[in-house]
């Protein structure tokens, strides 16, 4: 069986000093540190709000994106709270993310939940 070296982050907690302070610190440096290949970071829910406005936010998202990080939204969520456009402006993937976060958890690949 090979190594699994994808971490999926799910954010699900609109907190900002939990966002900067795991979120972000996390899977920045789990990339600059080598200890992922590669880092999904999901935004799910509350998040996508956060990020849509909070400009803070939306630095460390473009740290994290110019860092390798993969970010994408739920579009479900980003169309609910009015905030598509802006995590599309943001270089953020926004899709549906149901099916593949079951295939994710039913494929037993590493999951981070926040």
């Amino acid at each position: 069986m090979s190594e699994k070296t994808h971490l999926y982050v799910l954010w699900t907690n609109d907190n900002p000093i939990t966002a900067e302070k795991m979120v972000f610190m996390y899977t920045i440096n789990s990339l600059l540190q080598g200890w992922w290949e590669k880092v999904t970071l999901i935004i799910w829910g509350a998040p996508a709000k956060l990020a849509g406005e909070d400009k803070a936010i939306q630095k460390m998202i473009k740290k994290a994106i110019d860092t390798g990080v993969h970010v994408t939204a739920c579009k479900a969520c980003a169309d609910q709270l009015g905030v598509t456009q802006t995590l599309e402006k943001l270089n953020i993937e926004v899709k549906y993310w149901g099916i593949p976060l079951t295939d994710i958890l039913k494929n037993g690949e590493h999951l981070l939940t926040i």
